[in-house]
């Protein structure tokens, strides 16, 4: 960039930057046969999570409106919005979540949703997803092209758009990796999916959503299984370190539980676009 021409906002490329941060990033992506395998554990977790009706709050749902969601793992948010909406197509590359999202759906008798196997990068015409009132990717843009996914949630949403996503370090927790002595970048998070919409002409509203600092767990065990997909391939000593980490931070809860102050509090972006402005 030459002195008289310096640079400005128009010149950064989001995408870029986007792919930077990915490249950097501490934790890996995990593949549709990661999710499967934990397809499980991770619905038990979620379904009964504070983090469900915080968001909810934040997503205008009425008897007759149609939600897409996308990333929907075993139905977090697609569950409790099916009791709220019309219909729900729940679209996810994991055929374990979807798999865990069907039974929790039929065990509590919700019929209005339709899954689909597929990924950000499938055809989705040709998988029929169409367009619904709302689109929603909750906690789901791990993708490598943040543009193309977000153009994809815009055209197939006719009122609006709703994402959810993370304010780093969330949901990781840095204490825990230099607890193990792993070095630790948290990637990109939602300040890159803001401005990429702004250069995308689209100005979305944003609310940030705190869990609580402290979380519950069955015992050590269960917070060692929590914790570990956060770091991959620890070996024996790295996972003593972690167990020490969580038990030196860790007080009785009831009934035997124990209880995790989490090295940082988790936040999450709730950011949403009206098609109308």
């Amino acid at each position: 960039m030459t002195a008289d021409r310096l640079a400005t906002f128009s010149d950064l490329d989001w995408d870029q930057l986007w792919r930077n941060a990915r490249s950097r990033k501490s934790w890996g992506s995990s593949s549709a046969a990661d999710w499967d395998r934990k397809a499980a554990s991770f619905a038990s977790r979620n379904q009964s999570s504070p983090f469900v009706s915080l968001v909810l709050s934040h997503i205008p749902l009425t008897p007759s409106t149609t939600v897409l969601d996308v990333g929907c793992g075993s139905g977090t948010l697609a569950l409790p919005i099916a009791r709220q909406v019309r219909s729900v197509t729940a679209v996810d590359f994991s055929a374990g979540m979807l798999s865990a999202l069907t039974e929790m759906a039929t065990q509590a008798d919700i019929t209005n949703i339709r899954t689909i196997q597929a990924s950000w990068e499938d055809d989705w015409s040709a998988l029929g997803i169409g367009r619904h009132d709302i689109a929603i990717a909750s906690r789901s843009l791990a993708v490598a092209d943040l543009r193309a996914a977000l153009q994809r949630l815009d055209d197939h949403a006719s009122a609006s758009v709703f994402i959810v996503d993370r304010i780093a370090p969330t949901p990781f927790d840095p204490a825990a990796f230099a607890a193990v002595g792993r070095p630790f970048e948290g990637g990109p998070d939602y300040i890159y999916v803001l401005n990429s919409l702004y250069s995308m002409g689209i100005h979305p509203d944003v609310a940030i959503v705190s869990l609580d600092r402290e979380a519950e767990f069955a015992d050590l065990d269960d917070a060692m299984d929590s914790y570990r997909w956060m770091i991959k391939n620890m070996s024996p000593e790295e996972e003593s370190a972690l167990r020490r980490y969580l038990a030196r931070n860790s007080r009785p809860g009831e009934g035997g539980r124990i209880v995790v102050e989490r090295g940082f509090t988790p936040r999450w972006a709730c950011i949403r676009w009206d098609k109308s402005r």
